[in-house]
């Protein structure tokens, strides 16, 4: 009779505490997606009232970054080496998720109507699936290919493109968005002990910043910041309110919470959830730009939702927590 291995013996409550973190990574990119959601209508009369793009992105980059700039110092001076061991992911995250994005996006709307750049952008979490399917050839899950259609079908709803016109140019800049979308939840992953969360999304915003900075220096950028008024919420508020809101809240609270929620759910998991963005999107241009939702609008984001569900059962099942393992480590709150 032949003598078999012993299972491996799991410590007791491994299961429960990652269940937990993931829990806590779900509710924090949840967050994340309604603090961004609420920067396109609060730019938008920003925006038609005479401030340029390239102003706008600078004062909100530039905020954003101070106020999370105690994250950076801290873990400067607890990690001498920081930025030279860092500097690839920074530079990276500074140039794809932060300016990038925000540029090519802005970019595609310019030439394209904005729910098909929406659209597009919004296929990254179905790039991502498929990236890893070609790098690993192991074929997703159904519960995952499944999720990935109903949230595209929802996605279509949501955004209504019905009669639009496709720009080959701004398509081709709002797939570049995606790219960067991708980049953002695959370069937050690799956040942890030796990369706090925190200070990444710091110092990205930080070199992102700087680097818009010098495009509206030389000009390559206009900068206007004339002091308007807009209208929100049917009331006149002063250019500074809403500017504030989205540098010191949509931005500051949305990279940082989402670069926090990545390392614990996973980078698939995090960028479906982050299709609720759209979702919240609506719901603040309703309340504050009157822009009524159509009832097509809300069988999509239902849609939306069965399909991060399902995204989600895959992750929470054996098989789904044996493969994602390994990019979903254990992250201590910073």
């Amino acid at each position: 009779m032949t003598a078999t291995a012993p299972l491996p013996v799991l410590p007791l409550g491994v299961p429960a505490a990652a269940s937990r973190v993931a829990t806590t990574g779900l509710v924090m990119a949840l967050a994340s997606a309604l603090a961004f959601s609420s920067s396109g209508p609060f730019m938008k009369p920003l925006l038609e009232a005479g401030w340029s793009l390239g102003a706008a992105l600078l004062v909100r980059m530039g905020l954003a970054a101070l106020v999370l700039s105690p994250a950076l110092v801290r873990a400067i001076r607890r990690q001498p080496g920081f930025l030279r061991r860092h500097w690839l992911l920074i530079v990276g995250f500074g140039l794809m998720p932060v300016l990038g994005c925000q540029l090519l996006f802005f970019s595609a709307m310019q030439r394209m109507p904005v729910a098909v750049a929406l659209l597009i952008q919004y296929l990254a979490p179905v790039m991502l699936v498929v990236a890893v399917w070609i790098r690993t050839r192991r074929r997703p899950s159904t519960l995952v290919l499944a999720g990935s259609v109903v949230a595209v079908v929802g996605l279509v709803l949501v955004v209504d493109v019905s009669g639009a016109a496709f720009d080959p140019v701004g398509v081709l800049f709002a797939l570049g968005a995606a790219v960067c979308v991708c980049a953002y939840f695959v370069i937050a992953e690799r956040a942890g002990d030796d990369l706090p969360p925190l200070a990444l999304a710091a110092a990205g915003l930080l070199f992102g910043g700087l680097v818009m900075a010098v495009l509206c220096a030389t000009g390559i950028l206009p900068f206007q910041a004339p002091p308007v008024t807009v209208t929100l919420a049917g009331a006149e508020v002063a250019w500074w309110l809403p500017l504030l809101w989205v540098a010191a809240v949509a931005t500051t609270v949305g990279y940082a919470l989402g670069v926090m929620a990545v390392p614990r759910t996973g980078s698939r998991v995090a960028s479906f959830v982050g299709l609720s963005e759209v979702l919240f999107a609506l719901a603040f241009a309703w309340v504050f730009l009157s822009e009524i939702p159509a009832p097509v609008q809300f069988v999509g984001g239902a849609l939306i939702l069965v399909g991060v569900i399902l995204v989600r059962l895959d992750a929470a099942s054996p098989a789904g927590r044996r493969a994602a393992a390994p990019t979903i480590p254990v992250v201590p709150a910073p």
